[in-house]
């Protein structure tokens, strides 16, 4: 049969099934980009607890006061939190991996132009960008690794190693950026973030394939567009960003001010925008669908989820500064004391599995928030160095412990009790309350150590930093009652076993359903001629 000149012009191409493209790669390949995806959850986490090490040197040489340089981790929290939901959603609608090269270069020029920078605004703004680049890289990262391993024990390793990554980076941040600062100066810390995320571009740009979720394509660039829900993730960003810049205002020019009043009464306005608008959106467009706080102990969990990241980065913030400035210890010899936070961490993440298996998820997290509770109460009386043995060693070293239980176990315990197809979009909200738990509260932990030690010995006593320690004991408190009180009992999913047959039969319908509509749409395109080939060809 001959063709008409039409369709005969016409060249289309058919999309290969992206799941099989990627784990057909070698084992080579694929083990270096897990590598490569591993270091970017390192540099993630780096890049905010090695600036607890350069802050001070930053700040003096940038005439920064104590209230306005939490900024130089807030910055860089904030934008990271308020943009993996957006980067979850586009990495499920675009292509994941040129969603996670733009994260790597954009944070990787963005440390740049920090290391060159002499002014204490743009700075802020370039930190922030390179949030950014950040909550580009995870969630993209995350769906590359479950593609590339499809097979379930092997995938539940390699996404183990890939969350693991993430305290390592945050344990042993701030000792390489203390021997940075220490041997070198503070621009060397961003030059480090600048090499390394480079050379993740560029190794990904050679070793990863183009690939695109097909299954989630609309056929329409419009509609696909809109599924990013902008005007929902705008109105959340700019509620995060207006809550802890006016928390940080009020400790530098009063809290009955206007310029902290306004944005704080505008950032819980934005913030119940977003609720409002998330409800009136539908649900495959929303961010965040107001059905997921339905889920079971969903929301105590991601209560729960505000605090490990706020705790390590609080403790780290208050004491490396204490030692610093009050102490005069060396950026080398405060990492040196932080030694117990790294090792505990390390010991305790393989520690945790093994709870989580003998025990109910409840039970093992009220054990970690009651290591937390004590540890926290022994870090309040540790300030002086003739203390750090008798109060801070075992102070850091049961928080620490506790708080990587309670950080291992709320993921065990969030996908225990959500349905397995929308894994990334729980995930990605756990990971933005830890992040936002940690920006706004080492911004009102600031702000309570600064207005306290005004009147109180000032900034080279511990009041100051001594407030902001039973703040945190308060809270810790409030959380432990919280979980005892309103969570419900649940088990890890391996021990789980009524549950384990259907979960089981619903991955696998789920997985025949995909491939069928793969297969329906190659047909489509084999048997019907294109009027827009643009749609088609990749």
């Amino acid at each position: 049969m001959a063709s008409s000149p039409k369709a005969s012009s016409v060249m289309t191409t058919t999309p290969p099934p992206p799941a099989r493209q990627l784990s057909s790669l070698s084992v080579a390949r694929k083990m270096t980009l897990l590598a490569t995806f591993c270091m970017a959850q390192f540099i993630d986490s780096f890049s905010i607890s090695a600036l607890f090490a350069a802050t001070p040197p930053i700040s003096a040489d940038l005439n920064i006061s104590d209230a306005v340089s939490v900024w130089t981790t807030s910055a860089y929290q904030l934008t990271f939190a308020a943009f993996l939901l957006t980067s979850g959603r586009l990495s499920d609608l675009y292509s994941p991996k040129y969603v996670f090269l733009v994260g790597a270069f954009l944070v990787s020029f963005t440390s740049l132009g920090c290391a060159f920078t002499r002014a204490q605004i743009p700075l802020f703004l370039l930190r922030g960008f390179m949030g950014v680049g950040a909550a580009l890289n995870i969630p993209s990262a995350m769906q590359i690794i479950v593609r590339m391993f499809p097979t379930p024990h092997v995938q539940s390793r390699a996404v183990a190693a890939f969350a693991g990554c993430a305290g390592l980076g945050n344990v042993f941040g701030l000792i390489i950026g203390a021997l940075l600062v220490s041997f070198a100066s503070w621009p060397a810390v961003f030059y480090f973030i600048t090499a390394v995320c480079f050379l993740m571009g560029s190794l990904v740009t050679v070793l990863l394939p183009f690939s695109r979720n097909h299954d989630n394509n609309t056929g329409s660039r419009l509609e696909t567009f809109k599924r990013v829900d902008i005007v929902g993730v705008s109105l959340l960003t700019a509620a995060l960003v207006l809550f802890v810049y006016a928390v940080t205002n009020g400790a530098a020019v009063g809290w009955s001010k206007a310029a902290t009043l306004a944005p704080l009464v505008i950032s819980i306005a934005l913030g119940i925008g977003f609720f409002v608008c998330e409800a009136y959106t539908p649900e495959e467009r929303a961010a965040v669908p107001l059905k997921m706080w339905k889920y079971e102990n969903f929301t105590i969990i991601v209560i729960l989820g505000l605090q490990p990241r706020m705790w390590w980065a609080s403790v780290q913030l208050l004491y490396s500064w204490f030692y610093q400035d009050a102490l005069g210890w060396s950026t080398i010899y405060t990492a040196i004391h932080f030694l117990p936070v790294g090792l505990v961490s390390v010991l305790f993440m393989a520690f945790t599995s093994s709870l989580q298996q003998r025990f109910r998820l409840k039970w093992v997290m009220l054990g970690g928030q009651a290591l937390v509770l004590i540890g926290t109460i022994l870090l309040v009386f540790g300030g002086s160095a003739s203390r750090y043995w008798q109060f801070a060693f075992p102070g850091f070293f049961l928080g620490t412990a506790g708080t990587t239980i309670v950080f291992g176990t709320t993921n065990i315990a969030l996908f225990a009790v959500t349905p397995p197809r929308i894994a990334a979009t729980v995930g990605s909200i756990l990971t933005a309350s830890g992040q936002f738990g940690s920006a706004a509260g080492t911004a009102i932990i600031t702000s309570i150590q600064t207005t306290v030690q005004q009147t109180h010995g000032g900034p080279d006593s511990f009041s100051g930093r001594e407030a902001g320690l039973w703040f945190i004991v308060g809270m810790t408190a409030a959380e432990t009652l919280s979980l005892l009180f309103f969570m419900k009992n649940v088990v890890a999913p391996s021990r789980d076993r009524t549950k384990a047959a259907p979960e089981a039969a619903d991955v696998t319908v789920d997985a025949i359903n995909i491939e069928k509509k793969v297969t329906e749409e190659k047909q489509t395109i084999e048997e019907t001629v294109v009027a827009d080939p643009t749609d088609y060809i990749e």
